[in-house]
C-alpha cells in the first residue's frame, strides 16, 4: 500500500456565517456555520469543532474495527461518545483536550482484558489523534452478558 494519501476538501461560503464543506469524492455537502457559542454563531449545524471532534472520534472506532479483523477479536456492537473541550490558552481558543469514551460490547467476560487493549492500542495508532496537538483522555468500557445481565465496566 502507497504511503501517501491526499484528501480534497472545498468550502463555499453560502450566507452569514454559514457554508458547505465538499469532496469530489463524496456523495453529499455537510453544512458547516460558527458555533451558537460564538457571535453570529447559528444552532443545529456542524461547526469545525464538531467535525474535529468527529474526526477523531470516527478514527477511533476504524482504527479499532481494522486492528480486531487483523486480531480475530470479535465484538458485538462498538459505539463512543467524545466531548471536546474548547478554552482560550495564551490568548487563542483551542481544543485542549478530547475526552473518548468507546463501549465495546462482548460476548464473555474474558474478553474484557484484550477489547480494553484494543480499545488503547486504537487511540495510540489513530492517525487523526496524532496530527493533533490537543491532549487525548481514553476512557474505554467493555459491556458483556452475564447471566443474561448486561454488565458494564
Amino acid at each position: 500500500m502507497e504511503q501517501t494519501h491526499y484528501y480534497q476538501v472545498k468550502v463555499n461560503w453560502k450566507k452569514d456565517r454559514k457554508g458547505t464543506v465538499s469532496s469530489n469524492v463524496l456523495h453529499a455537502p455537510v453544512e458547516v456555520a460558527t458555533p451558537p457559542e460564538f457571535p453570529q454563531g447559528i444552532p443545529g449545524i456542524w461547526s469545525p469543532e464538531h467535525l474535529l471532534i468527529a474526526a477523531v472520534n470516527s478514527c477511533l472506532m476504524t482504527t479499532f474495527l481494522a486492528i480486531a479483523e487483523n486480531s480475530k477479536f470479535e465484538f458485538l456492537n462498538f459505539e463512543s461518545n467524545a466531548v471536546g473541550k474548547l478554552e482560550k490558552i495564551e490568548g487563542k481558543f483551542m481544543i485542549s483536550e478530547i475526552t473518548l469514551s468507546p463501549v465495546v460490547s462482548v460476548k464473555y467476560e474474558k474478553d474484557k482484558e484484550k477489547a480494553t487493549r484494543l480499545l488503547e492500542k486504537s487511540e495510540a495508532v489513530c492517525l487523526i489523534s496524532n496530527s493533533i496537538k490537543s491532549k487525548i483522555i481514553l476512557e474505554p468500557h467493555i459491556r458483556f452478558l452475564f447471566a443474561e445481565e448486561e454488565v458494564i465496566f
